[in-house]
C-alpha cells in the first residue's frame, strides 16, 4: 500500500518504524517547516524529517496546507492512504485526497480528552487508565468514526515522560493493525466504523503557563496529578521569593498543614494542600539543575 505518513515529534516515530517494518511503501513524509529552536536558535529539523532522511523518504515540509505547489505533490505521489499521527488540523481537501481516505492516532480513548494534550490531561485528571484510537478524519477535530481503540492501565508512577513512550509504542500496533485492517478489506471497512458518542466527550486543551502554576489551595491529590501530568515538560512550579521552582516528583501525605504553610527538614520539603499535604520528591530552581529533594536540600533551605 502506498502511504503518505504525516508527523512532527518523537512520538509519531515508532508508528513510521512500524510501517516501515510492514513493508508499506511509505511515498513521502509531510512534516512541519524548519526553523529556529532552543537557546541557540538553531535552525534544526523535526525529529520525522530526521528519521525520514535517514531511512530516503522524501520529505514535504509545506509552509501552509493552500499552497498549490504542495497540493499538487500530493496527488502526483498517488498514495493509497495517508498516516496522520501527532501533526497539525489537515483540511478536508487534503485528508479527502487518497483511495482509502486518511486515518489518525490519537492519544486517548476517544470520546475522553479531544485535543492537543491527551496524555497530559489522563493524568492531570487521575485517569486509572488509557490508551489509543485511531480514527478516520472528518471536518470537527477528533471526532471522526473510530477504527480501533487499545487500552491500558496508568500506574500509579506513570508521569507525562513515561506514560508517552508507553502510548507512542502502543500506538504504533494500532497504526499497523488499522492499515491492515483497511488493506484487507477493500472498500468495505468504511462500513466497519464506529461513531463517537459525543455525549461522553471531554476536552485535552493546549497546555498554557497559567496552568502549570501550583494553587496550594488545592486538595494534594489535584496538585500530586498536575505535577505528573507535566512532568518532565513543561513542568508544574511555585515561586518562591520571585525565584520560580519546577517541581516534578511528588507523594501525598497526611500532615496536618495550611495550604502554602511548608514543613522542612534535612530530607523532607512538605507544603500543606486543602487536603492532605504534598511532599516534593524532585526539584529545579530557577537557573539550576534538577535534583532530588535531600540532595536539593543540602544547599537550600527555604524558612
Amino acid at each position: 500500500m502506498k502511504i503518505i505518513f504525516f508527523g512532527t515529534p518523537d512520538f509519531a516515530i515508532p508508528s513510521l518504524q512500524t510501517i516501515l517494518d510492514h513493508q508499506h511503501d511509505v511515498v513521502a513524509i509531510v512534516t512541519a517547516p524548519d526553523k529556529p529552536r532552543g537557546r541557540g536558535k538553531q535552525v534544526t529539523f523535526t525529529p520525522i524529517k530526521e528519521f525520514a532522511l535517514a531511512h530516503s523518504i522524501k520529505v514535504l515540509q509545506p509552509e501552509a496546507f493552500n499552497d498549490a505547489t504542495f497540493i499538487e505533490q500530493l496527488k502526483n505521489l498517488e498514495a493509497d492512504l495517508f498516516v496522520v499521527v501527532a501533526f497539525r488540523i489537515l483540511p478536508k481537501e487534503i485528508y479527502s485526497m487518497p483511495k482509502f481516505g486518511s486515518f489518525n492516532l490519537h492519544g486517548s480513548l476517544l470520546p475522553k480528552f479531544r485535543g492537543a494534550a491527551p496524555i497530559q490531561w489522563a493524568l492531570i485528571k487521575g485517569e486509572k487508565k488509557t490508551g489509543v484510537t485511531t480514527f478516520a478524519l472528518a471536518e470537527k477535530v477528533d471526532t471522526g468514526n473510530v477504527y480501533l481503540k487499545k487500552e491500558i492501565p496508568i500506574d500509579d508512577e506513570d508521569d507525562f515522560g513515561s506514560l508517552h513512550d508507553k502510548l507512542s509504542l502502543l500506538g504504533s500496533l494500532a497504526v499497523a493493525e488499522t492499515i491492515e485492517m483497511i488493506n484487507s478489506q477493500s472498500r468495505q471497512w468504511r462500513h466497519q466504523l464506529l461513531p463517537q458518542d459525543n455525549s461522553m466527550a471531554t476536552p485535552a486543551p493546549k497546555i498554557t503557563k497559567e496552568l502549570c502554576a501550583i494553587v496550594w489551595e488545592k486538595d494534594a491529590d489535584d496538585i500530586h496529578n498536575l505535577v505528573r501530568g507535566l512532568s518532565p515538560f513543561p513542568a508544574a512550579f511555585f515561586i518562591h521569593q520571585q525565584k520560580i521552582y519546577k517541581v516534578y516528583k511528588t507523594r501525598v501525605v497526611e500532615r496536618n498543614l495550611n495550604p502554602g504553610e511548608l514543613f522542612e527538614s534535612p530530607s523532607e520539603l512538605i507544603f500543606g494542600c486543602e487536603k492532605n499535604s504534598l511532599s516534593i520528591l524532585e526539584i529545579q530552581q530557577e537557573g539550576k539543575k534538577r535534583l532530588k529533594i535531600a540532595e536539593f536540600l543540602r544547599g537550600h533551605r527555604f524558612n
